[in-house]
């Protein structure tokens, strides 16, 4: 049986992996400034995270969601600690894609309602409402399509307003990315926020903070819509969440009421995927790590603005976004391959920088050492 070919691949194969650094089969060492989507958060094998792991599979690894879990009360405590959403409540499943399918169904019964407002250049996953609210025709297959996601222009308030005055009433959410990730690094203002959040409250629609890629800390603060100083109704979460084990979740505020049946997964909440999420949001205690994100983002960002063959540089802490110019195009290949330096791309023609939240002076030096062996020569 063959692999459905889908991906496009670096023939690459890693064979370990320490902190910021994948190891190949011949033990050729890459710096990993992309995470592999941005789930890498505190870093490859983080002692702390494997020997629980290890030790959580000793006991056991897996019953289903008919039984006590005691550990997803021990996430759900400590992320609404850290989150500071204590007041919210948490719902676990394994993915992205199903933190915004679940959201926009739970919306849809909080406001008995359908519709929803979604985004140019968002990108929201790959199951049926999620992709439905994804700007991308080419993975939206007939069965997904739907009249009931209007795609705004991202930022745009005074589009946004015109709708909500048109149709409110039958808007059950709207659905944004605090930074878009595949959209290439996008940043949402902060004003462009708050009228999200003073619509829904006006017009009674659910605001979901899609914090997939842009959450758990990767900006320097734990959700990256937390910037804009306002609370969203609900907030999705994945990618850095497990450091790599599979888990998802969404963080519901108070007015919504849960009862049986409503939402359910099979996978979501299993012993190991919790105590995978429990360690990340300790190590990010421990070590500090959002500040860590923060100052080495702001150092990051300031460099890369001194390159002059680099345009539109952006991001916040360490989600991080530029478009090459054309005479240094190649610059992601040669990155890769003259100096073993992994990054990501984003349309049009971004490259996103999604490094481990414990980064440190030594990466980012070398990685700079790489940018001006190439840009400077160039």
């Amino acid at each position: 049986m063959q692999l459905f070919d889908v991906y496009p691949l670096n023939q690459i194969k890693i064979s370990h992996a320490n902190g910021s650094y994948v190891y190949d089969e011949n033990n050729k060492r890459y710096l990993d400034l992309y995470g592999g989507h941005a789930v890498i958060s505190i870093g490859h094998t983080h002692p702390h995270w494997v020997n629980n792991l290890k030790n959580q599979l000793d006991k056991v690894s897996f019953y289903s969601n008919s039984i006590i879990i005691e550990q997803q009360q021990r996430l759900a405590d400590l992320l609404g600690k850290v989150s500071g959403k204590t007041d919210y409540s948490l719902f676990l499943i394994n993915s992205g894609a199903e933190a915004n399918e679940n959201a926009l169904k739970l919306a849809s019964f909080h406001t008995n309602r359908k519709k929803v407002i979604s985004f140019t250049g968002g990108f929201h996953g790959r199951t049926s409402l999620a992709v439905a609210c994804t700007d991308n025709p080419a993975i939206i297959a007939p069965i997904n399509e739907t009249t009931n996601v209007t795609f705004l222009p991202f930022n745009d308030i005074n589009a946004l307003e015109d709708t909500f005055k048109k149709s409110g009433n039958e808007i059950a959410a709207v659905i944004v990315e605090g930074i878009q990730g595949v959209g290439g690094i996008r940043v949402a203002d902060v004003e462009f926020l708050k009228t999200i959040r003073a619509l829904c409250d006006q017009y009674g629609s659910v605001y979901i903070a899609d914090s997939v890629q842009c959450g758990y800390g990767r900006t320097g603060d734990f959700y990256a819509h937390d910037y804009a100083g306002v609370d969203a109704d609900i907030y999705t979460m994945a990618k850095g969440m497990g450091n790599g084990y599979p888990i998802g979740a969404i963080s519901i505020a108070p007015q919504f009421k849960a009862k049986h049946g409503m939402l359910g997964t099979t996978f979501g909440g299993s012993y190991l995927a919790c105590v995978a999420a429990i360690s990340v949001l300790e190590v990010i205690e421990k070590e500090n790590l959002l500040e860590n994100a923060k100052v080495k983002g702001q150092e990051i960002i300031a460099k890369l603005k001194t390159y002059s063959q680099l345009n539109d540089v952006r991001g916040r802490g360490l989600m991080i976004g530029f478009d090459p110019s054309d005479e240094v195009k190649d610059l992601r290949n040669r990155l890769l391959l003259e100096f073993n330096i992994f990054t990501g791309n984003a349309k049009p023609n971004a490259i996103r920088l999604l490094p481990s939240l414990a980064l440190g002076d030594q990466e980012i030096n070398e990685y700079f050492q790489a940018m001006d062996s190439i840009l400077l020569n160039a």
